[in-house]
Order: structure tokens, then C-alpha cells, then sequence
């Protein structure tokens, strides 16, 4: 009896679990700069080990910035080395942003006025993707982007509730403001290198600027990285170790000035189905960029 009732339950479970999963959709995306294109695409060894280390994550949709030297044909290969069929190149001089998927992609825009970089509309998986690259040497123009990039944010969210903004935002969060020592080796450099600038560079009355950031955070979006991570040893995006023979310095002395500037910021409802974010700083990385990748996880219902 005991037998036919386990039966007979697991009869009545198995497909409600099956259908549960089978309406489950899960999409990893991730962002990276890769650093002037590999050396404005002189760096063929640089750009090999990236791909392969992509493949090994499987990103179901993939944000690059510093796209230089490009060509969709270009980022197209580069796609299908990690297993995408489907890509997207904002433009083909300078800065370039770009979008891989392993989904077909809907190009809502391509965003160049009043953009240092540029930025990238698109729609892919059910979600809309904004991939920003704002500007690297001043605050005034990075909060004149922010606030072109949030009169977009509403037209999206007029129209679907899952929607990333992602990139390299060469901005500072109000969530790490604890994590850097007021006179530490980052604010003591950026203090030093933009000395007079005022907000035409990266240093706002001594200290480093929040505002851009806390204007998408007010959208509101939801930075997902800071739910999975804890420090700036695990946060920081920027500077990798390949800029230790470029710049002469230590890899300590790159641990130490430490900074996250790479983000995935996202709507309310896909972070509240994140599974896990995080920024892949290891050894892995060391050498790929001078930056380093961002990934976050999602689980929803079809």
C-alpha cells in the first residue's frame, strides 16, 4: 500500500515540478572592457585568451566596451568563439560599445548625440540592455550622459520591466564610499592628476563624485553586485594587473587603488530574481584587460 501511495505521488509531483522548471528561464549576462580593442587589435594572443575565457563562462548575453578597430564583422567572429550567433556594434570608429547574445537581437538604438562613447539600445531574451561607456575625464559630462540615458530608461520602462543598464560608467557608487581610505593611494592619485580641473575631471571638492551613480540608483535601479560581495578587494573593477608594466607598478600597488567603476545596474524585478553577481577580479583576469568583467545571474519565468 505503502509502495503505491510513493507512486502514485510521485506521479502527481514529478510533472508540476517539470512544468515549473520547464517555465523557468535562466540568462547570464555579463560586461568587460577590453582595453582598447586589444591594442586597437594589434594584441591577437590578448584577444584569443579573452575569448577562451569567455567560452569557459557561457554568458547567454555579453556587453563589451572599448570595442576600437572594430567591425561587426570583427565582433561577429569574436561572438561565435563564445558560442553566440547573434551581435551588435554601435559604430565602427573610436570608443565603440557592443552586444553579443546567444537570442536574436532587436536593435532598438543606436545613442551617439551628446554621448562621449556612445550607448547601445537593444533587446534581447525579454530584456531591454542599455551599454554605456561614459565619459573617463569628467564629472560634468558623465552627469550630462546620465541624465540623456535616464529619458531613455523611461521610454523602457514604460514598455517591459526587465531592463539592465551595464558598462563601464568610469563613475563611483555611494554603496563603496566606506570602502576607500580618504587618504589612500586612489584619492591621493586622482587628487594629485586632476588638480584645478573642478568638475571638468574626476576629483569634486577633494573627493571622489557619487552623483552619477545615485542618478541611476534614483531611477531607481538596483546594483546587484553589492548583494553578493562585500569590500573593495572583492568589488573593484579597475585597474587589472596588465596595466603593471605599462604604468610601473606593483601589483600591490594596483591592489591598492582599487576602484569599482564597472556595473550592472537592473530593474526591480530582475533583481529581485538575481542569483548571484560578482566581479571576476582572480588571477583568471590578471591579464586579459586592464579592466575587469562583471557577471550577474537571473532566474525568471518565461
Amino acid at each position: 500500500m505503502l509502495k503505491q501511495f510513493a507512486i502514485l505521488l510521485i506521479i502527481l509531483v514529478f510533472p508540476l515540478f517539470s512544468f515549473s522548471q520547464n517555465n523557468e528561464k535562466n540568462v547570464k549576462v555579463m560586461t568587460y572592457n577590453i582595453w582598447n580593442g586589444f591594442d586597437w587589435g594589434k594584441d591577437a594572443t590578448r584577444r584569443a585568451k579573452l575569448q577562451h575565457w569567455v567560452n569557459t563562462q557561457q554568458p547567454d548575453v555579453f556587453a563589451l566596451e572599448e570595442l576600437c578597430m572594430y567591425t561587426p564583422e570583427k565582433l561577429q567572429a569574436d561572438a561565435k568563439s563564445w558560442g553566440h550567433n547573434y551581435s551588435v556594434l554601435l559604430k565602427e570608429s573610436g570608443y565603440s560599445v557592443g552586444l553579443t547574445s546567444r537570442y536574436p537581437i532587436e536593435v532598438k538604438e543606436k545613442m551617439i548625440e551628446g554621448m562621449h562613447h556612445g550607448a547601445l539600445h537593444c533587446k534581447t531574451s525579454g530584456i531591454d540592455f542599455l551599454v554605456v561607456h561614459l565619459h573617463p575625464g569628467s564629472i560634468s559630462r558623465r552627469r550630462e550622459e546620465m541624465k540623456i540615458l535616464l529619458v531613455k530608461l523611461e521610454q523602457i520602462k514604460a514598455e517591459n520591466t526587465k531592463y539592465i543598464v551595464l558598462g563601464d560608467f568610469n563613475a563611483h557608487s555611494p554603496f563603496d564610499a566606506d570602502l576607500y581610505l580618504p587618504d589612500g593611494d586612489l584619492l591621493t592619485r586622482l587628487r594629485n592628476s586632476n588638480e584645478g580641473k573642478g568638475l571638468d575631471g574626476n576629483i569634486d571638492n577633494g573627493n571622489l563624485d557619487y552623483s552619477v551613480i545615485s542618478g541611476f540608483l534614483s531611477a531607481p535601479l538596483y546594483d546587484v553586485t553589492r548583494n553578493f560581495s562585500n569590500g573593495i578587494e572583492e568589488r573593484g573593477s579597475f585597474p587589472a594587473m596588465a596595466l603593471a608594466p605599462v604604468n610601473n607598478e606593483s601589483h600591490e600597488q594596483l591592489r591598492a587603488r582599487l576602484e569599482r567603476i564597472d556595473y550592472i545596474l537592473v530593474s526591480a524585478e530582475l533583481d529581485a530574481n538575481c542569483t548571484n553577481a560578482k566581479v571576476c577580479n582572480g588571477e583568471d583576469n590578471w591579464y586579459l584587460s586592464d579592466h575587469y568583467p562583471v557577471i550577474a545571474e537571473f532566474r525568471f519565468d518565461k
